[in-house]
């Protein structure tokens, strides 16, 4: 482990990789500090760039993209009271105060140091731990394979969007929309009703940017009518951060830095819940929980500490059993895919130090981030107030471009135009399309792992698994308690957060 450790570490020390991460960072704070473009978006519209760039150049500036867009949604949620991202809903509980009460310098410094705080100690964690977690993995077999699978399904689908039906109906049409082609077992077609162009199934990138891009951009247009924002309030005003002051809140940092960590090792639960919990344990252990909501630095430092902290064990699933956290972490699986990387157990005993190398550009990532955070504060403050009937045009073209360039298919853009319309409608009906992404990427190995053990039982799965897979049968038992817990936990915490 140590070896792979230093020749990632080697492989990530080069300046090309270095800039094109602090390339990142600009573009996703760029997108984070504009209310109402998402991180997700940037990552799907951005996305096809990195097809065409070395994987240790492509991948660091994705990772980039992600880390720097989870911090710029603070920006606007402490100026205006906007979240840029919905990682950031809790931020405005108190950053907005501080801003009339002329502190806004200070909130944006917090913020900043607690997001890299958080960042960096859970990057960190991932990297030691992930290659036991790995070793683990290894030993997992089709049988356990299943049942981690549909269990991290059901999970998504259970704690995304709120409501659950809709969550599983989302899930459902994903699964469905996978088994459009060959089935991986037999490699027979189905469900292409004679029609020769999807008899390969239907690619994840217009996909990807079609449900996380077009509809991003369709209600930005919806809402061009909407009030603008001052410039003239978005100079950061008052002192800067000082060191007494941010020792006052380490107790809130260093506990939401390990709440997030936490959330982040299990799947479809995210930063908002993160943010949400860190808030209100911050504020649950406080001597004066009344000053919360009032214009409180731990109001600030608690949230994003825990947003940020989710980042780095987001990938412990997804590099070590190939299951997507979340929609940011989904598109980083289309990504390495598009690069020749599979993530599952086998990844790490045939490209072990290409693993490391992605995992310490998390870390290279963070200290960049603490540098053009801190230098580029007041430039990303301005970023908020950009109109977005200049860049609404511009990410459009990215997007129609980037579908396209990938395999030069016109079938793929009929495809991002059907999918950006079902997200809009989806988004306006209130349902959340992460399970369907997570539903279309999971079900593949779902089923030829299920394939499989149908073969290894001979067509008796039951008491294969009650006899000779004691580790499955385990799982079985185990996993439905855990994750249930979790959840109830999650949504418990989020309900006793006050409101925005």
């Amino acid at each position: 482990m140590l070896y792979d450790l230093l020749d990632g570490l080697a492989m990530v020390l080069r300046m090309d990789t270095v800039a094109m991460t602090a390339l990142g960072l600009v573009l996703g704070i760029f997108v984070g500090s504009l209310p109402g473009f998402t991180t997700v978006m940037a990552m799907a519209v951005l996305l096809p760039v990195s097809f065409f760039l070395d994987p240790l150049i492509g991948l660091p500036f994705l990772i980039g993209v992600y880390k720097g867009g989870i911090y710029g949604g603070s920006i606007p949620a402490i100026l205006v009271g906007i979240p840029g991202t919905g990682a950031s809903v809790a931020t405005t509980f108190d950053g907005p105060k501080l801003t009339k009460q002329g502190k806004s310098r200070k909130a944006l410094e917090m913020a900043l140091a607690a997001s890299v705080f958080g960042d960096t100690v859970s990057s960190f964690l991932t990297i030691f731990l992930i290659g036991p977690i790995a070793l683990i993995a290894v030993k997992i077999g089709p049988p356990e394979l299943v049942v981690v699978l549909a269990f991290s399904m059901i999970i998504i689908a259970a704690t995304t969007g709120g409501d659950i039906a809709k969550g599983v109906l989302m899930l459902l049409i994903g699964m469905f929309l996978s088994m459009i082609g060959q089935d991986p077992i037999g490699a027979l077609n189905r469900f292409t009703f004679d029609f020769f162009a999807i008899q390969a199934g239907i690619d994840l990138l217009p996909m990807l940017i079609g449900l996380f891009a077009i509809p991003e951009i369709l209600l930005a247009v919806e809402e061009r009518t909407k009030l603008a924002i001052k410039s003239a309030n978005l100079r950061p005003e008052g002192e800067r951060l000082r060191w007494s002051e941010l020792m006052q809140c380490r107790r809130s940092i260093l506990r939401s830095t390990w709440l997030g960590a936490s959330i982040g090792a299990v799947p479809g639960v995210g930063q908002v819940v993160a943010a949400f919990m860190g808030y209100a344990a911050a504020k649950n252990a406080s001597d004066t929980p009344e000053k919360y909501g009032t214009g409180e630095l731990d109001g600030v430092a608690a949230p994003e500490a825990a947003n940020n902290a989710v980042n780095g064990p987001t990938m412990v699933p997804l590099l070590t059993l190939g299951i997507p956290g979340d929609n940011i972490t989904a598109i980083l699986l289309g990504a390495l895919v598009a690069q020749g990387l599979r993530p599952g157990p086998e990844l790490f005993t045939s490209q072990a130090p290409m693993v490391y190398a992605l995992l310490c550009s998390m870390i290279i990532a963070c200290i960049l981030l603490a540098v053009v955070g801190y230098l580029l504060i007041p430039v990303f403050a301005r970023v908020v107030a950009i109109r977005r009937a200049f860049l609404v045009p511009l990410t459009l073209v990215f997007a129609v471009a980037g579908t396209y360039v990938y395999r030069s298919n016109p079938l793929d853009l009929m495809f991002l135009m059907g999918f950006g319309l079902f997200g809009y409608v989806a988004r306006k009906l209130k349902f959340d399309v992460t399970p369907l992404v997570m539903g279309f990427i999971l079900t593949p190995p779902l089923e030829y792992a299920f394939g499989q053990t149908v073969l290894l039982s001979q067509d008796n799965v039951t008491n294969f698994i009650l006899t000779e897979r004691p580790v499955a049968l385990g799982m079985i038992v185990i996993i439905p308690v855990i994750m249930g817990f979790v959840w109830w936990r999650g949504r418990h915490q989020r309900k006793s957060a006050p409101p925005a």
